[in-house]
C-alpha cells in the first residue's frame, strides 16, 4: 500500500515512552504516523526511522496547519507530564501543560479533520479506590493536581465531540511498566516509575531502592497497584483506533490487568528474576500518592475484544530488565536508527 492510501494518524508526545510504543503498534498495524512532541521529556530516538517527525508543542499555532497538510484521519494525544509528586510542587505548570494545551490540541486535530481522538488518560482520576477493581463507574475524585487536571482534559474532549459530532476514546492508564518484546523500545533512562527505579537497584546504578511510605492500610503497608504492560497498553490504542475509524461511538475505558501488587511485592518479584535481593530502604510518603488503584477492564475486553498477552507480573519485570541491562552495554540504547525525517513546522 502506498503512503497516501495509508490512512494517516496524527501522534503527540509519541517521542515518550507509552506514545513512542504505540507508534510502533500502528506502525505494525499498517497505519501512517506522524508524530509532534517537542522533545521536553521525549527522546528522539525513540521515534522509528519511517515517522515523519515535527518538534513542536502540542498547542502551537502550527499543529491544525499539520494535521490538515498530513490528512490525518485520526490523533491521538499523549503529550503531558506524568509525576504526581511534581503535581503538588507545581499545580499551575499541570493545569497549563495537561489540561489547557490539550484542550486546544483537541480544538486543532477537530477543526482540521481529525474525527477521532484517543486521549492518554490515567486511573490517578480516580484517587484512592480501596482494594476492589474499580470500573468506569466509580467517582472521580482525583487525590493530586495530575489527576485533576487529566479529568479536566477529559471533561474538555467529551464536550467538545458532542459539539462537534467527533467521537473519542479515553483510555485511563493503570501502571505501565515493561519494554517491546522486539527490544525496539523501552523506558527511558529518566523516568521514575517503581519497576524501572527497581531496575536500576538490581542492576546497581542506584544504591537502593528507596520505598515511599510503609505505613498504607495495605496488607504489608506498602502501596498497591495495578501493573499492566505497555504493550498490551499499545494494542488497546489500536483497537479503540479502529472502533471510532469504523464509526464506533465514544468510548471510556480502563486499561489494566485487573490484579494489584504492593510496592514489597514487586520488589520480591524482581528479586525473584533477577536472581538476588533488591536492596531498599524506607522514607517518607509522597505527597498525594493514593492507597491502592485496581482497574476493572471488563469494558475493554468485551467492547474491543482486548486480550492481553503479557499479563504476568514477572514477565514484565523480565522484559524491563532485559532492556535495561541491554542498554547499559550498548550505545544509545535501542536500534532502529536515529528516527524518521524532520520537517518544520
Amino acid at each position: 500500500m502506498s503512503e497516501i492510501a495509508r490512512p494517516c494518524i496524527v501522534v503527540t508526545g509519541g517521542a515518550g515512552y507509552i506514545g513512542s510504543h504505540v507508534v510502533y503498534a500502528l506502525i505494525d498495524n499498517g497505519w501512517r504516523v506522524v508524530v509532534i512532541d517537542d522533545l521536553s521529556t521525549g527522546r528522539r530516538d525513540a521515534v522509528p526511522e519511517e515517522v515523519r517527525f515535527y518538534r513542536l508543542d502540542c498547542a502551537a499555532e502550527g499543529v491544525q496547519a499539520i494535521i490538515e497538510t498530513e490528512g490525518a484521519v485520526a490523533a491521538m494525544h499523549f503529550a503531558a507530564r506524568i509525576s504526581v509528586e511534581e503535581s503538588v510542587a507545581d499545580p499551575a505548570g499541570y493545569y497549563e501543560a495537561n489540561s489547557h494545551k490539550a484542550a486546544r490540541f483537541f480544538e486543532a486535530a477537530i477543526a482540521a479533520g481529525a474525527g477521532a481522538i484517543v486521549f492518554s488518560s490515567t486511573a490517578a482520576v480516580y484517587g484512592g479506590v480501596g482494594t476492589e477493581p474499580v470500573t468506569e463507574l466509580a467517582p472521580t475524585r482525583p487525590e493530586s493536581p495530575y489527576g485533576r487536571a487529566k479529568l479536566a482534559a477529559e471533561w474538555t474532549l467529551r464536550d467538545l465531540c458532542a459539539a462537534s459530532g467527533a467521537r473519542c476514546a479515553i483510555l485511563r492508564y493503570f501502571n505501565v511498566a515493561g519494554a517491546d518484546p522486539l527490544g525496539r523500545n523501552g523506558q527511558p533512562e529518566t523516568a521514575t516509575h517503581l519497576i524501572k527505579k527497581t531496575c536500576d537497584a538490581a542492576l546497581g546504578r542506584i544504591p537502593r531502592l528507596v520505598i515511599n511510605g510503609d505505613d498504607y492500610d495495605t496488607p504489608d503497608g506498602t502501596c498497591v497497584r495495578d501493573y499492566i504492560h505497555v504493550s498490551d497498553l499499545a494494542q488497546a490504542h489500536t483497537l479503540a483506533l479502529r472502533h471510532l475509524i469504523a464509526d464506533g461511538e465514544s468510548l471510556l475505558l480502563n486499561c489494566g490487568y485487573g490484579a494489584g501488587f504492593s510496592v514489597r511485592e514487586i520488589i520480591a518479584a524482581a528479586g525473584r528474576v533477577h536472581g538476588a535481593p533488591i536492596p531498599t530502604q524506607v522514607g517518607p510518603r509522597r505527597p498525594g500518592d493514593a492507597v491502592s488503584v485496581v482497574a476493572d477492564a471488563t469494558l475493554l475486553r468485551e467492547r474491543l475484544g482486548w486480550r492481553p498477552e503479557h499479563d504476568d507480573i514477572e514477565g514484565i519485570i523480565a522484559a524491563s530488565l532485559k532492556w535495561e541491562a541491554r542498554r547499559s552495554s550498548g550505545p544509545g540504547g535501542r536500534s532502529g536508527g536515529t528516527g524518521g525525517e524532520d520537517r518544520a513546522a
